[in-house]
């Protein structure tokens, strides 16, 4: 198996994508944005293969930082396998990029490059618990939803390549759960958290970044932060504060809690790069704010 690094943003260790070669050639775990196909397509080469070999994409979820490359790969006649509910989006990704850009406006084409149609006879639907055999190669689906309602993680053997359903840890930092919106829902996360601590593996493989060991010690921080920073913002939202007025305060308590697990400014920036903390306030808002309708 080999882990390609991103360097999104040029920072290193914030995305990563996973090639492990078959019998009928490689197959890719993750594509992360095109905006980093560059330094995919020479991730790729390092590995001993060419781009175009690549004819397997296996997606966590359909958001930009994990499945913006995808559609290249497809036009080199690649299948996409993703979640059912994902499947649209890649099909037509009009939706997808313009709530995108009323986010990141005129930082789109730095952050993530460009986004086109894939044909939906390269989308591969797969439900929960399907294995996906690609020569040698088994890959099971395990629907994890709570970041996402289009999340899968992807179990080989005794390894879990689990998007951001396992959360972000870098180097030795702390385990974080990202929190974008729309589709945070605190009782599915921990859910899914639940049912991969019951699947026989013993690495993940991190999106954000890297494997870390399937350890009780993981899940039950993973746990505890995500219940601590939606009780963070719990009375914010019952109190009516819009996203601008806590945002900076979140992104603090945050950088607090990175600096005391022993990061540095190296560290806070792969962080933040991955994990923007920002994003967390409006995915959480907003999880608070359907959870009272």
């Amino acid at each position: 198996m080999h882990l390609i690094d991103l360097h999104f943003l040029d920072i290193p260790q914030t995305v990563a994508a996973f090639l492990l070669p078959t019998t009928e050639g490689p197959v890719l775990i993750e594509t992360g944005p095109h905006a980093t196909l560059p330094q995919l397509q020479a991730g790729i080469r390092q590995a001993g293969f060419e781009p175009e070999d690549i004819k397997h994409i296996f997606l966590s979820h359909i958001h930009l930082d994990h499945a913006g490359a995808a559609w290249w790969f497809a036009r080199q006649g690649a299948r996409v396998y993703v979640h059912p509910k994902g499947v649209p989006h890649l099909a037509d990704p009009s939706k997808l990029m313009a709530s995108a850009k009323m986010i990141y406006q005129d930082q789109m084409d730095r952050l993530w490059g460009e986004m086109h149609p894939i044909e939906m006879g390269q989308l591969v639907a797969v439900e929960h618990g399907q294995v996906v055999k690609v020569g040698e190669l088994e890959l099971q689906a395990w629907y994890t939803p709570g970041h996402a309602v289009h999340h899968i993680a992807w179990q080989w053997e005794n390894n879990l390549f689990t998007g951001d359903v396992a959360g972000v840890k870098i180097g030795g930092g702390l385990v974080a759960p990202p929190c974008p919106p729309p589709d945070i829902n605190l009782p599915d996360w921990l859910a899914s958290i639940a049912l991969m601590r019951q699947l026989s593996v013993d690495t993940l493989y991190l999106t954000h970044f890297g494997a870390v060991p399937a350890e009780e010690k993981h899940w039950q921080e993973l746990s505890n932060r995500l219940q601590a920073w939606a009780n963070w913002m719990k009375p914010h939202f019952l109190e009516g504060h819009s996203v601008a007025e806590i945002s900076p305060q979140f992104q603090e308590f945050v950088k607090e809690e990175l600096l005391a697990a022993g990061l540095d400014e190296l560290g806070l920036s792969q962080y933040e790069a991955a994990n923007p903390s920002w994003m967390s306030v409006s995915g959480l808002m907003r999880y608070w704010k359907k959870a009272s309708e």
